[in-house]
């Protein structure tokens, strides 16, 4: 279904409170509620689908970190599978596949195993565009462009439709920038993992911040990036700001261990997923707590919810997505004052009714305690 014009049709719901706006677009999500995209299944997607639209996510792009690449290849057809095996109406819908490596620099390895990555040669390019499958549904490679071969593969990728980001990046301002020259038009979470800003040398967030080529990932759980660098990212470049997650399994989960590609993932009281050895791992963050956190921040609402929307949508060339227009898809949020979820529709259908889910909670918990009382 889609956005239309004109006088809403008989029983149309009638909106007399709080803001609509098109459905939040995530285009980098590990997995979440326990699934770890890398050994997913159909029923695992399922609970992914279900899980996100409670966060205001209509659509998002699953995501998979440093593998070999036939390893990468057979993760990423199981994506596809188990998206392919979504039911109508499941919730959230996946766009694709996003690879994040193995084509990083070893030197802004963060938790990916630096003794898995390889540069982007053109073999390993045909891999992966040989494909006939996953060329279709690959929207996304973040990739190191210094590393040998980088620019050919930017080139490559660029020319075969897939968005390239620069990502886990040693490069300096000048390779950045030569970067956006052959074609990457994103940066996967601004300064996280990447030769950072300097005076005299601007690293990759330098270059970002200024060449409006690029659309700017931020990961604002507040921990990847400050409060006050968050505001200075929207001062600077906000327009092309797109709010990722980087969410992996531990998001929407209690403190405990997880998964991160085969590796684990430690969630603890402070809410950050670190690796056993303490560096930062994904996050346990969901979008719509990320556009709270921009606000809080001093950033627009408006600003804020279109760097969660039509940024994203349209960075990975989704021009339907993302805004509330006549031939839009019909994705929508339903907000209340404190910009918490009410309702979700997804093309149209609620999949999700916050005043629904509380009472059927509230049913749940009277049936129990009358079952505890016989």
């Amino acid at each position: 279904m889609e956005v239309v014009t004109g006088a809403p049709p008989d029983g149309a719901e009638v909106l007399t409170d709080g803001l609509l706006t098109p459905g939040l677009v995530d285009v980098q999500v590990n997995g979440a509620v326990g699934v770890d995209f890398a050994e997913v299944d159909p029923e695992g997607m399922a609970m992914v689908a279900r899980a996100l639209p409670r966060t205001g996510v209509t659509r998002f792009l699953p995501t998979l970190i440093t593998a070999p690449v036939p390893v990468a290849v057979r993760q990423a057809h199981a994506v596809l599978a188990a998206a392919a095996a979504l039911p109508p109406h499941a919730g959230a819908k996946p766009l694709g596949v996003h690879l994040e490596g193995p084509f990083l620099s070893p030197k802004r390895a963060g938790v990916h195993d630096p003794a898995l990555m390889v540069a982007p040669g053109a073999a390993e390019i045909d891999v992966l565009l040989d494909d006939e499958v996953l060329r279709r549904a690959l929207r996304m490679v973040t990739l190191a462009p210094e590393q040998p071969g980088g620019l050919d593969a930017v080139r490559r990728l660029a020319a075969a439709g897939v968005l390239v980001a620069v990502g886990h990046s040693d490069a300096t301002g000048e390779q950045t920038r030569a970067a956006a020259e052959a074609g990457a038009r994103m940066v996967t979470h601004l300064f996280n993992a990447q030769r950072p800003l300097g005076h005299r040398e601007p690293g990759v967030p330098g270059v970002a911040l200024v060449d409006d080529r690029f659309t700017l990932g931020l990961i604002a759980d507040l921990a990847h990036v400050g409060p006050d660098v968050c505001r200075l990212v929207f001062n600077a470049a906000g327009h092309r700001v797109a709010l990722v997650t980087d969410a992996v399994a531990a998001a929407g989960m209690p403190p405990g261990r997880y998964q991160l590609g085969g590796a684990d993932v430690l969630l603890a009281e402070d809410g950050v997923p670190r690796s056993p050895e303490g560096t930062i791992a994904g996050s346990a963050l969901t979008l719509d707590r990320a556009v709270r956190n921009i606000v809080s921040v001093g950033v627009d609402p408006a600003d804020a919810l279109a760097s969660a929307t039509v940024v994203p949508a349209d960075a990975i060339g989704e021009p339907t997505l993302g805004r509330l227009e006549a031939g839009a898809v019909a994705d929508l949020v339903w907000w209340d004052e404190n910009l918490q979820p009410r309702k979700v529709w997804v093309d149209g259908e609620v999949v999700f009714d916050r005043a629904a889910a509380f009472e059927s909670e509230a049913v749940g918990e009277a049936v129990g305690v009358a079952a505890a009382g016989q």
